[in-house]
């Protein structure tokens, strides 16, 4: 043992002896080999527990340094931190060779551990820093609980080696972190890259899950932000709830954000105020930027397979010129490695400081840095130096292929990795051998050396790269996948910049082309952010109709199979750029056979999509007047632009955090902000700071009469309060909840404020006395789920009469009686999205509702339905609010957007406006649609304008069927009391009759009234009874062009029945399935007729013999649809999984299945059942309805083209007789007119 050692021991004696129980200290260090059981029992065979203690101390003086280490590590994993703080100072330092196998832990259950964990190796030369380490553990022994150890330092100072030599120790995983040590490294990223990182350690987590549990299942990847976070919270609390997460070179503090998950986490970083905007526990270990002098040496002696002591007096003068900072010491080592007696050279060079520093403002102003690199670089050959220049361009933190430099440099793979060999040999290069090709990448600090050193040039070596990318890929981008691919298609766009080559990178992002083989390769992510990057240098205009095509489809472009963006593009208005580009794309392709749709009818519903921040929206507000806008969020600006246009009018750096709210005074003069930086701004006014916490919220007053501004937030006790703007500090404080307060809002008449907290209550207060009126506890609604978890009122909003407030919590909206307390409704949207925020409109009975799963949906509190539903936000919708005259509507999102509605437009266009049972009538190019709306009423709408022909009044009873007569301008519905209506439209006149009247043209009206069967001749009603359950559909049936037409109907009883329309008589009574029979189709000659049953069957029957003559199986679900081919040869049938089948009539054997490899990521084949199939007249295409529409090639059972509605669950399509056009309506009201493009 050393001395010093030796002599702390020996000085501490009597405090250690006095207090230490010997039994607990020896089990570590048995665990660790420094003492053996013999020893051990010796020492628990004296008496007393201070003997043990005196006993195990004179051994452990007679033992060498790993013993001391053993024993300092028992006393912190004990916390005796007191008596260890005594030994601190004279730990010893420990060989290479010993401290190796020492700190491994002794195991290979720590080497698989930290391997499954992705913790990586020791460097190939390394040298122990124990104090450090050690200083570390003690912080990791002490988190018990979730919290944070920040580990922080200068660049180059061996943060991450530290942090991963911390985590090898055996003791410290088995007792601390059973559950593992899980890395991940960070460095500067953007969301859509943090994104990634947060997928990948969820992949990897979920995979080591389910090697260990094979019963759990992989997800998909979570898609935005917040689901990743919160699929890293349920990982880490519920399966690994006793690991470590380590987070390697974190910069921002929105990055640490994303990983305040409740777990316990280590994190390297060079800003120790990171841990400052989270919450938990914190402690932290400062890394010196410099080694000591020994451990430099050392480090230079391993370089040169010599012996410090042996080291030239030079080595020391260089490890002082250096300050011992690590990096340069490597920088130095790896030099002399290849050339051993240039030491008194390289010595020279460093202290004549001939190169100017890197940047003297920079965080890595150290003398000696910049002149190390210059020197490296000064020890390669002029060529090797010239292709070293070209490495300026590479971006921080990105690691690249050897296969990019390629191109880059035009030579050979195999010359590439030979002069990156080079580099890295020298130290001028870091190589990822994680990765198979190998990744390199450059220290940033070498990167600012670079950039400095070649400031002129920057220019022209950026267009190098374009060109030489352009050279190589003339033909087209590359689409392999691999690294070189992703590096292209995340960076050219960044070097086109950089270039200044403004015209080529217009034609590339305005590229329909570009923005599908990208979409495809990295996601729309990606492209979104370039848009919105490279916004200063691209034309607005045809930018924002590029953001806005990939902002709606965004989702769609995430799905696999990849789908056709041409025909996702044919949905953006026609005035677009991408439906310009689209259009031609489609027609040229048509005439090679292609098959592409055109929305005809109405498509975007969006007014005005604006992305006014760098970053997440939190909140945004209307103006009084509702000619502006202010938004805020995490970019930490306040911004305000026209509501009309989305121009720019005011920005300001409003906080030093995340602004969490704004909001306009009653006469639009002031402004008001609050953020997590614990401040409230008024602009034009003063500043508020009274807080403790983050501010959460802050609105004015509704009317002038008194300007009063409220404000919640985090506060423990102290977190409502009331202002007078023109006074310093707080005019009232509301006491009485006892957690944050989340949001707050004043009645319309001011004489209540109303605020939500996360102790699960709402709360209304009196403004002019402050005291508590009403206290509505809300938590009490979720009785399954109050003992599990807490219940966090998100927000409140008054109803414009203020006889009602509306609140938020969880998944759902409740109503309440001010005056009662009672609950008057409650809506729940989905169990897998929360709430985030509602906003009654001031002029109708209209709420809006912000969701975490990006939709917004509009409810009618009188009626308790859904009116709308707003889609097109690609993450989670953060706020909501009307315009003062509740004509418009405001949505803002993490997806860096804020979105304006037309409220009628939408209202009336997207809700649930009309219903999916309808009819169609093609007529010389005019498409008429007859449908239900929302409000029980008959519509007859233009198919191409969408514009509202004929309207009936509000039936009693539920519309459930429709028809329309293409000779008297008839339409007909049946209610379900029974009663058919026909309405007969002639010019501006409506005759309306309430009798049951045939409809022309077979048009029957089918009633739902269970064993009835309704057929209608003019003034006359036959009644066909005889089902025993609710009647599926009928159809007619003719065997011959002179035979009489039967009545085909078919039941959930199983059976169908043949009936004569004439009389009425029975004529067929058919037992056909042991299931219901979900759909029935005759063959185009009649003489055969297929059925479909929940009992996984499809049967072809004779319409002569009335026996099956085919028994189809197959299928693993309930068949719902079938359909004959016009030439009676083919029978196509589809089931409840999604999945197509096509049969040969003749003999029953099955010819194709459609979409049996194409499982979409709804875990269905179709994106939910089949529920309608056609076939072109000339039986080469079939169309199918589901989630989407999909057309498929007969003869090849494969896929042509898919139409994505923004509902799901179509119910049937309308067809023309050209099978041209195509109408449907999906389940939340929307109509698609669909005309194939020639």
């Amino acid at each position: 043992m050393e001395e010093g050692a030796r002599s702390c021991l020996l000085q501490s004696r009597s405090s250690l002896e006095q207090d230490i129980r010997a039994s607990y200290l020896m089990d570590h260090m048995i665990s660790d080999g420094v003492l053996t059981g013999d020893e051990e029992d010796r020492i628990r065979s004296k008496p007393t527990r201070k003997e043990q203690a005196a006993a195990l101390l004179e051994l452990l003086l007679r033992k060498d340094n790993q013993a001391y280490i053993s024993f300092y590590n028992a006393l912190v994993r004990e916390s005796y931190g007191d008596l260890a703080s005594l030994l601190h100072n004279s730990l010893p330092l420990v060989s290479p060779e010993a401290e190796k196998s020492f700190s491994d832990g002794g195991t290979r259950y720590v080497q698989a551990v930290l391997s499954e964990g992705g913790v990586p190796q020791r460097p190939v030369v390394f040298v122990s820093r124990p104090a450090l380490v050690n200083r570390v553990r003690e912080k990791l022994y002490r988190l018990q609980e979730p919290g944070w150890v920040t580990v922080f330092g200068m660049a180059g100072s061996g943060k991450s080696v530290l942090a991963a030599e911390a985590a090898r120790d055996h003791a410290l995983i088995t007792e601390c972190f059973p559950g593992g040590v899980h890395w991940l490294s960070i460095g500067q990223l953007d969301r859509s890259d943090l994104l990634v990182r947060i997928q990948s350690l969820c992949f990897r987590l979920e995979q080591q899950s389910q090697e260990k549990d094979p019963s759990s299942s992989l997800h998909r990847p979570p898609g935005s932000l917040e689901e990743a976070k919160e699929r890293l919270r349920f990982l880490m609390l519920r399966r690994y709830p006793r690991s470590l997460l380590i987070l390697d070179d974190i910069w921002d503090s929105s990055v640490i954000k994303a990983f305040d998950i409740q777990c316990r986490v280590l994190f390297t970083t060079r800003d120790r105020s990171l841990a400052d905007c989270v919450s938990g526990s914190k402690s932290e270990v400062a890394v010196e930027s410099g080694l000591e002098e020994d451990q430099a040496l050392e480090i230079l002696a391993l370089y040169v397979n010599g012996k410090p002591q042996r080291l030239p007096e030079q080595a020391r003068s260089i490890v002082r010129e250096c300050k011992g900072s690590p990096l340069v010491v490597s920088l130095i080592g790896a030099l002399l490695r290849e050339f051993p007696d240039r030491w008194a050279y390289y010595l020279h060079t460093l202290q004549q400081k001939k190169f100017k520093r890197i940047r003297k403002s920079s965080s890595y102003d150290y003398d000696a840095l910049d002149q190390a690199m210059a020197a490296s670089i000064q020890v390669l050959s002029e060529e090797h130096r010239e292709l070293y220049i070209d490495l300026t361009v590479l971006e921080k933190d990105v690691k690249v292929p050897a296969k990019v430099l390629s191109v880059l440099w035009d030579l050979e793979p195999e010359e590439v990795e030979d002069v990156l060999q080079d580099f890295v040999n020298k130290s001028l290069l870091f190589r990822d051998c994680h990765h198979r090709p190998y990744l390199y990448y450059l220290h940033d600090l070498q990167l600012d050396f670079l950039a400095e050193m070649n400031r002129s040039g920057l220019e022209s070596l950026h267009t190098k790269v374009v060109r030489q990318y352009q050279q190589r890929y003339s033909q087209g981008p590359p689409t392999s996948g691999d690294e070189e691919c992703l590096y292209w298609f995340r960076f050219l766009t960044y070097h086109m910049a950089k270039a200044n080559l403004t015209q080529e990178l217009c034609s590339l992002m305005f590229s329909l082309d570009w923005v599908r083989t990208k979409a495809q390769i990295m996601g729309p992510a990606h492209l979104i952010n370039d848009y919105v990057e490279y916004g200063a240098i691209l034309d607005k205009e045809v930018r924002g109709h590029f953001q806005e095509f990939l902002s709606l489809n965004g989702h769609q472009l995430e799905q696999r199979p990849f789908p056709d963006v041409v025909q996702l593009a044919l949905s953006q208005p026609d005035s677009s750029e991408v439906y310009r580009q689209a259009l031609l794309q489609a027609q040229e392709r048509a005439t090679r056979g292609g098959l592409y749709l055109d929305w005809i009818s109405l498509k975007s519903l969006s007014r005005l999509v604006v992305q006014p921040h760098q970053g997440s929206i939190y909140a945004a507000c209307f103006s009084h007047d509702g000619t502006k806008i202010a938004s805020c969020g995490s970019s930490k600006t306040l911004r305000v632009f026209k509501s009309t246009s989305g121009e720019k009018m005011l920005e300001i750096q409003a906080h030093d955090d995340e602004v969490l709210c704004c909001a306009f005074s009653p006469d639009d003069r002031l402004l008001a902000t609050c953020s997590s930086d614990r401040k409230v701004k008024v602009w034009c006014g003063t500043l508020h700071s009274e807080h403790e916490e983050q501010v959460n919220h802050c609105q004015f007053t509704n009317t002038r009469r008194r300007l009063l501004l409220a404000t919640c937030s985090n506060d423990k006790f102290l977190n409502t309060k009331l202002w007078n703007i023109n006074k310093p500090s707080s005019q009232n404080t509301m006491f009485g909840h006892l957690e944050p307060v989340n949001h707050c809002c004043f009645s319309p008449d001011d004489a209540y404020l109303s605020t939500s907290s996360s102790d699960g209550t709402l709360k209304l207060w009196e403004v002019s006395s402050a005291n508590e009126w009403k206290s509505i506890d809300v938590a009490d609604m979720f009785p399954e789920q109050r003992e599990q978890t807490a219940v966090m009122v998100k927000c409140s909003t008054w109803s414009a009469d203020g006889r009602t407030i509306i609140c938020a919590a969880r998944n759902a909206v409740f109503v309440f009686d001010v005056e009662t307390a009672a609950m008057l409704l409650e809506i729940r949207t989905s169990r897998l999205s929360t709430v985030q925020y509602c906003h009654a409109c001031p002029s109708s009975n209209l709420v809006a509702i912000a969701l975490s799963h990006y939709a917004v949906e509009l409810w009618d509190i009188e009626t308790s339905k859904k009116m709308a539903d707003c889609s097109g936000h690609l993450s989670w919708v953060h706020g909501v609010q009307f315009s003062p005259d509740g004509s418009l509507l405001l949505s803002c999102s993490d997806d860096q957007t804020v979105r304006v509605w037309e409220t009628n437009r939408v209202h009336t266009s997207s809700a649930v406006c009309l219903k999916r049972d309808s009819d169609v009538l093609f007529n010389n190019g005019d498409i008429t649609v007859v449908a239900a709306d929302n409000r029980n009423r008959l519509q007859v709408r233009n198919g191409r304008t969408g514009a509202v022909m004929f309207q009936s009044e509000d039936q009693k009873s539920r519309i459930r069927c429709t028809a329309i007569c293409s000779q008297t301008s008839a339409v007909g519905l049946g209610r379900e009391d029974g009663t058919i209506q026909v309405h007969i439209h002639i010019c501006t006149h409506t005759y309306t009759h309430f009798t049951l009247t045939h409809i022309p043209e077979s048009k029957t009206l089918q009633g739902h009234k269970s064993r009835k069967m309704l057929t209608y001749n003019l003034c006359e009603c036959v009644v066909l009874e005889g089902h025993k359950e609710q009647v599926r559909c009928f159809s007619l049936l003719t065997t011959s062009p002179s035979s009489e037409t039967h009545l085909l109907s078919w039941s959930f009883d199983g059976t169908i029945k043949v009936w004569d329309m004439s009389s009425g008589e029975r004529l067929q009574d058919l037992v056909c399935h042991q299931g219901a029979v979900l759909a029935c189709d005759v063959s185009p000659d009649g003489q055969l007729f297929a059925t479909t049953s929940a009992d996984k069957t499809a049967k072809v029957w004779s319409s002569a013999s009335w026996e099956c003559v085919r028994l189809l199986n197959g299928h693993q679900d309930c068949v719902r649809s079938c359909r004959f081919s016009w030439d009676g040869r083919r029978l196509a049938t589809g089931d409840d999984n999604g999945e197509i089948r096509l049969w040969n009539v003749k003999d029953g054997t099955l010819l194709k299945i459609c979409s049996r490899d194409n499982k979409d990521a709804m875990d269905s084949l179709h994106g939910g059942w089949v529920t309608d199939l056609h076939f072109s007249p000339d039986n080469t295409v079939l169309l199918s309805t589901g989630g989407y529409i999909k057309w498929w090639n007969v003869e090849k059972g494969e896929a042509l083209q898919t139409f994505y509605p923004t509902g799901a669950n179509l119910k049937r399509i309308h067809v023309s007789p050209d099978f041209s056009t195509f109408v449907t309506i999906d389940n939340i009201g929307i109509l698609y007119v669909l005309k194939k493009v020639e």
